[in-house]
Order: structure tokens, then sequence, then C-alpha cells
């Protein structure tokens, strides 16, 4: 997902986005620790997107505290 899609969801999306990402590497987790994982850059993709993710709400966060 795009930063700029990122942007535009609100604290409620983002939350539940995030913990929908969550929940999808724990899965990839647990399949590469069985060895059932086909694709191993998706769990490298997904963190990723959880970071973007936590650092946009951040950035909302701090607009809202300095405005």
């Amino acid at each position: 997902m795009k930063a700029d899609k990122i942007r535009n969801m609100t604290e409620v999306e983002l939350n539940s986005e995030i913990m929908k990402l969550k929940n999808e590497l724990f899965n990839l987790r647990f399949q590469h620790a069985t060895g059932q994982l086909e694709n191993p850059v998706r769990m490298r993709f997904v963190k990723k997107e959880i970071a973007r993710t936590k650092t946009v709400l951040r950035e909302i966060e701090i607009k809202r505290v300095n405005a």
C-alpha cells in the first residue's frame, strides 16, 4: 500500500490495518516455522507495511498534540 493511500486513512482504519497486518505476519511466521511458507519475501513486505502504517499513525498523533 502506498504512503499516500495510508495517509488518507483515519486513525481507526490505521489501527485496524495494523492489527490485520500483525495477524498476517503471525501466520507467515507460523508457516515459516513449519516449513510451509511459499513466499518468504512476503514477511519482509508485511513488516515494512506495519512500520509504514505505524509511522503515519505517529505523524497524526504528533499533529494532534502540536495543534
